[in-house]
């Protein structure tokens, strides 16, 4: 009996290993890049035929979290206990009320992160289907998709897997947008290549009145990794990409989520503690060239960041952060740039938005 017990438990913890290892190989196998150099549909109709120089231009950038931030949300990966948004009711919530914040500012151009085509995460939701019909509100915009997150099902945690997710960023534009492009960034090779996004930026065309091209990029960096040169690399493509179209003649605006405090230090700008483990690093100023700067979002009369650390509830005097923000031409002048504070109602972000002027 004692024997038949033994050999019972040793092929149970056998068949356990072996879906265990199955289970390792899925993900593994499962795992690919997303084809490079793709060239996304520019879907839907433009307000607005050409950019005029010396016109004021308004771009706003907000990383949605894929509709489960709510200022009561966390983060499973931060700290936190939530791997799936609240409830689809709440996914719906969450965007429709960042969209409403985002038509508020009358954008021309608006960028944005973690927006969920069919996720586990998001019950499903394309997310797409609750931006567009908002946009509408606030004129016709064309709009660009480019995806960047592709997971095999993820097992973890255990109790509410955060399962198996597509995601990307997306571009809208009142005006006509004339080519489109996704590029690859460089990501590590290690164990984290299978919770990190399949990070990349796109970039479209825009033509100005005076023959010349605005060029706009849409960017979220690495945030999980273990080498921090991953995120510079990454920063630096862009930065050489923007520069190349400037030497070309052209306007170059990025804006995005860096995943790195852009104003190097935001703890003690906001007088909030530090993390004991803070991955919201100084972004490598060294980066950037005469020709392609950094615009930092900040207020002096309404500081505000653009960021929260999801290990917990939001509370004011909590950590947080700017690490969502733009980089800009030389040719392209800055009349504005700041945080619009929601408190982070809608999304462990808030919204930036900058206002522009091309050189004539």
């Amino acid at each position: 009996m004692v024997r038949k017990i033994i050999r019972t438990v040793l092929i149970l913890f056998v068949l356990l290993l072996l879906a265990a290892a199955g289970y390792v190989l899925y993900v593994f196998l499962g795992f690919h890049r997303i084809e490079d150099n793709q060239t996304p549909a520019i879907e839907g109709n433009a307000e607005k035929e050409e950019v005029s120089p010396g016109q004021e231009l308004t771009v706003l950038s907000y990383n949605i979290g894929f509709g489960a931030y709510s200022d009561d949300y966390t983060f499973f990966m931060d700290g936190g206990k939530e791997s799936r948004a609240f409830s689809k009711d709440a996914v719906y919530q969450n965007i429709n009320g960042a969209m409403e914040t985002v038509i508020q500012a009358e954008p021309d151009f608006v960028l944005m992160q973690e927006v969920d085509i069919d996720g586990t995460r998001s019950y499903h939701v394309d997310e797409r289907t609750i931006v567009l019909p908002a946009m509408e509100q606030a004129g016709s915009f064309q709009h660009v998709f480019a995806q960047n997150y592709d997971s095999p099902y993820l097992l973890y945690p255990v109790t509410q897997p955060h399962g198996a997710n597509q995601a990307g960023i997306m571009t809208l534009s009142k005006y006509r947008m004339t080519d489109a492009l996704r590029k690859s960034l460089p990501i590590e090779e290690g164990i984290t290549k299978v919770i990190d996004l399949d990070r990349c930026y796109s970039k479209v065309r825009i033509p100005v009145e005076n023959g010349k091209e605005l060029i706009v990029y849409n960017l979220h960096l690495s945030a999980y990794t273990a080498k921090a040169e991953t995120a510079e690399n990454q920063l630096k493509m862009v930065v050489q990409d923007m520069q190349e179209e400037y030497d070309a003649g052209n306007y170059c605006i990025a804006g995005g989520d860096f995943n790195r405090d852009l104003l190097g230090n935001s703890p003690e700008i906001f007088h909030t503690p530090v993390l004991a483990d803070n991955w919201a690093k100084p972004v490598n100023m060294d980066l950037f060239t005469e020709d392609i700067a950094l615009a930092a979002p900040y207020d002096t009369d309404a500081p505000a960041a653009s960021c929260r650390n999801p290990d917990k509830p939001y509370e004011p005097g909590d950590f947080v952060v700017t690490v969502d923000g733009f980089i800009r031409s030389a040719n392209v002048n800055v009349t504005q740039c700041r945080v619009i504070d929601t408190g982070f109602r809608y999304s462990d972000h808030n919204p930036v938005v900058m206002k522009v002027q091309l050189d004539e």
